[in-house]
Formats: C-alpha cells, sequence, structure tokens
C-alpha cells in the first residue's frame, strides 16, 4: 500500500488549497478514504472521508468549506479546500484501514497566514 500526498502549501485566509492523495497497492475503488490532519501540538483530528460507493462525511468544522472526491480510475482521492482559515493550518494526510491495518500516508503541509 502506498499513498502519496500533494498539493500543500501556503494561502492567505479565505484562498482556497487542492489536496490529492495518489495511492497504489490495493483495490482502491472498493476501500473507504479518509483525510486527517494534525496541528502542533494537537492530536491528530479526522476531517473527511468518501466510502466506495462515493458517501462523504466530514467534521463540522469543515463542512461547507471542503469537499472530498474520488478518480476511482486513477487511484486518487481528492480534498478541495475553500475559505480557508487560520485555524485550518496542519499537515494533512489520507488514511484508509485495510484488513485490520491502518495506512498513512506522509503527509502534506498546509498553512493559512494573514
Amino acid at each position: 500500500v502506498r499513498l502519496v500526498e500533494s498539493g500543500g502549501g501556503l494561502v492567505q485566509p479565505g484562498g482556497s488549497l487542492r489536496l490529492s492523495c495518489a495511492t497504489s497497492g490495493f483495490g482502491f475503488s472498493v476501500t473507504t478514504m479518509s483525510w486527517y490532519r494534525q496541528a502542533p501540538g494537537n492530536q491528530r483530528e479526522w476531517v473527511a472521508t468518501i466510502t466506495a460507493g462515493k458517501n462523504t462525511y466530514y467534521t463540522d468544522s469543515v463542512k461547507g468549506r471542503f469537499t472530498i472526491s474520488r478518480d476511482n480510475a486513477i487511484n486518487t482521492v481528492y480534498l478541495q479546500m475553500n475559505s480557508l482559515k487560520p485555524e485550518d493550518t496542519a499537515i494533512y494526510s489520507c488514511y484508509l484501514r485495510r484488513n485490520g491495518v491502518d495506512f498513512w500516508g506522509q503527509g502534506t503541509q498546509v498553512t493559512v497566514y494573514s
């Protein structure tokens, strides 16, 4: 299993970023995928989940601003982040659980600054 995130960066409040997580080594199209984030000094926090059937779920703080999606043709999951706030600053990682084992990407840094 391989998960490689990209798309992070520096952005001003109100800006947008699109994160990507390119995957390989498992049956992507039948796997629920999630995004998590971890800010300095904080515990890792769940952000969003998309099921194999493309049902989506979000933590309350990002509802209406973030959109998780997937492209099964290229085994990639995305996180479109709009109206970014300084409190969204964190390392964002994609995640899956397969056969009772957790898999994480290396993460991509998102920094929202004034």
